[in-house]
C-alpha cells in the first residue's frame, strides 16, 4: 500500500517559498490567477517523497488503490488533493469507486458522487441512496448528477416517482430528458396543475420543451390572483418555450414586487457601501 500524502500541503510550502522570494512581484488580483497556474505544474513536478509527480504517484495506482486511498484521506483527514481527484475521474467511474457509495461513510458519499457523476455504473447505488438517505445535501448532488444523464435515468426515476418517492427530485431529473416520453410530459404537468409552487413547475415544464405546455402556462398566468413571483416565473417558462404573454398587469401592490423594486433601488457607492438612489 502506497503512503498517504498530503501534496496540498506540500504545494502550501512550495507556494510560501515562492510567494517570499517573489515579494511585490505580483498584485493580490495577480496572484489569483498564478496560483492556480503554480498548482497545476507543481502536478508535473518531481516529488522526492513520492518517488514521483503528484499526477504520475495516481496515475501509477490500480482503480482498487485509488479508492482505498481516497477514502484513507477522508478517514485519517488528509486534504484530497486535485490531482487524486481528476486521476479518478479519467477512469470512468470504476467499480471500486461506486463500492464506495455503499460505505455508509457520510464524509465520503458527497464527494464520491461528484466523481463518480452521471456514470450509469452509479445509477443503482444512487437510487438506493435517494430512497433511504435522510441527508438532503446527499440527495441534491445525486440529483444534480443523474441531470446530466437523464435519459439514461428516465425508467429508474419514472418508477420511483410511480412509488410516490422524493416525487420533487424525479420531476427535477425527468424534466432534463431530451427524448419525448408521453409518461413524462403527463407527470411534469399534472405536477404542475396540482401544485402549490407555480414557479418550481413552470421551470420544469420550461426544461423539458414541450410547446404543448403553453396552454396551460397561459391559462395560469392569466389569474388575477398570482403573486409578482410566480408571474414572473411563469412568463419565463411561456418565453422558454417560444409564447409570449402581452396582456399588462399591475403589481404595484404586490409584496413580492415592493420588495424586489426597493432592492433595485439601493445602489451601491465607491466604497461598497450601500445608499439609496
Amino acid at each position: 500500500m502506497k503512503e498517504l500524502i498530503d501534496f496540498d500541503g506540500l504545494f502550501d510550502e512550495k507556494l510560501a517559498e515562492y510567494m517570499q522570494t517573489n515579494a511585490g512581484k505580483y498584485t493580490e488580483k495577480q496572484w489569483e490567477s498564478v496560483i492556480p497556474k503554480l498548482y497545476r505544474k507543481f502536478g508535473d513536478t518531481f516529488v522526492k517523497r513520492a518517488n514521483n509527480t503528484p499526477k504520475g504517484y495516481y496515475r501509477d495506482m490500480t482503480d482498487a488503490e485509488l479508492a482505498e486511498t481516497l477514502a484513507r484521506h477522508i478517514e485519517e483527514d488528509v486534504p484530497v488533493s486535485d490531482f487524486l481527484c481528476r486521476e479518478i475521474e479519467a477512469r470512468s467511474c470504476p467499480e471500486e469507486l461506486v463500492a464506495l457509495l455503499g460505505s455508509g461513510d457520510e464524509r465520503i458519499l458527497t464527494l464520491v458522487v461528484n466523481l463518480a457523476g452521471g456514470s450509469e455504473r452509479a445509477f443503482d447505488a444512487y437510487f438506493r441512496l435517494l430512497a433511504e438517505s435522510g441527508d438532503g445535501e446527499l440527495k441534491d448532488a445525486i440529483a444534480d448528477q443523474l441531470k446530466t444523464n437523464a435519459d439514461a435515468a428516465k425508467e429508474r426515476a419514472l418508477a420511483m416517482l410511480s412509488a410516490g418517492k422524493e416525487k420533487e427530485l424525479m420531476l427535477e431529473i425527468l424534466s432534463r430528458c431530451k427524448t419525448r416520453d408521453e409518461r413524462i410530459y403527463a407527470a411534469l404537468e399534472q405536477a404542475f396543475r396540482t401544485s402549490e409552487d407555480l414557479p418550481m413547475h413552470a421551470s420544469y415544464l420550461a426544461a423539458y420543451g414541450d410547446e404543448r405546455a403553453l396552454p396551460v402556462l397561459l391559462e395560469a398566468i392569466d389569474r388575477d390572483e398570482i403573486n409578482y413571483l410566480e408571474y414572473r416565473e411563469l412568463k419565463y417558462a411561456i418565453e422558454a418555450l417560444g409564447g409570449e404573454y402581452t396582456r399588462p398587469r399591475d403589481f404595484s401592490e404586490d409584496p413580492y414586487f415592493r420588495e424586489i423594486a426597493a432592492q433595485s433601488a439601493i445602489e451601491p457607492t465607491f466604497d461598497g457601501k450601500k445608499s439609496d438612489a
